[in-house]
């Protein structure tokens, strides 16, 4: 593999991240109870994702390809790319407002009544299938620029690696900029449902204009 390749695969991967990366810092800022252990679950779990998803995408084109022949798996590739993108869009945009909505909420409650966010598992699992889903896509790509079954392997695993550094990076930067608030829980809900609407708004965008 050339150098060439393996650059390639690396800003694919730093590209890939950027989703995590937003939804680390959104937890770092909303989850008033993160421990060392629970940072590395959310990581862990966003690289997996992350890593995941490009392979199934790979894998759903060279199964179609074999059955069907090579254009009606690129055709497909192509239609399940817009479908996972919008599919990003309306899970994104739907926890971004359901955060502010919340958000909102617990600022007109009486001080006494005020309750900071609690880590869940569930939640994460949402957020990292809703930054990775349009990963899909990049799987498609993978095969169209002919990777090799070794090659997606070794592409996927530089995927998971980088977006879970780059996650624990943003759950770091989340948690420092939460404590600048000094405990104001809604107002760093707030910043958190904002940041997932605007990175729905940016799957879409990213796919229709890529940089």
């Amino acid at each position: 593999m050339s150098l060439k390749i393996l650059l390639t695969v690396f800003f694919l991967g730093i590209g890939l991240s950027m989703d995590a990366f937003s939804v680390a810092l959104t937890d770092g800022l909303t989850y008033t109870d993160i421990n060392k252990r629970k940072s590395f679950f959310i990581a862990g779990t966003f690289g997996v994702m992350q890593a995941l998803m490009p392979l199934i995408g790979f894998w759903l084109v060279e199964l179609i390809e074999t059955i069907a022949g090579s254009v009606t798996g690129n055709k497909a590739g192509e239609i399940a790319s817009l479908i996972v993108v919008w599919l990003a869009f309306a899970l994104l945009l739907f926890l971004g407002i359901k955060m502010l909505i919340e958000s909102i909420k617990e600022m007109k409650k009486p001080l006494e009544e005020k309750c900071a966010k609690k880590f869940s598992i569930k939640e994460v699992l949402l957020y990292g299938f809703a930054t990775a889903v349009d990963a899909l896509a990049a799987g498609v790509a993978l095969h169209a620029g002919l990777s090799t079954v070794v090659t997606v392997w070794l592409h996927v695993s530089i995927i998971l690696v980088l977006t879970f550094v780059i996650s624990l990076i943003g759950l770091f930067l989340g948690k420092q900029i939460m404590r600048l608030l000094k405990g104001k829980y809604e107002i760093a809900g707030i910043i958190g449902g904002c940041i997932l609407i605007l990175l729905a708004v940016w799957v879409v965008i990213s796919h229709y204009l890529p940089l």
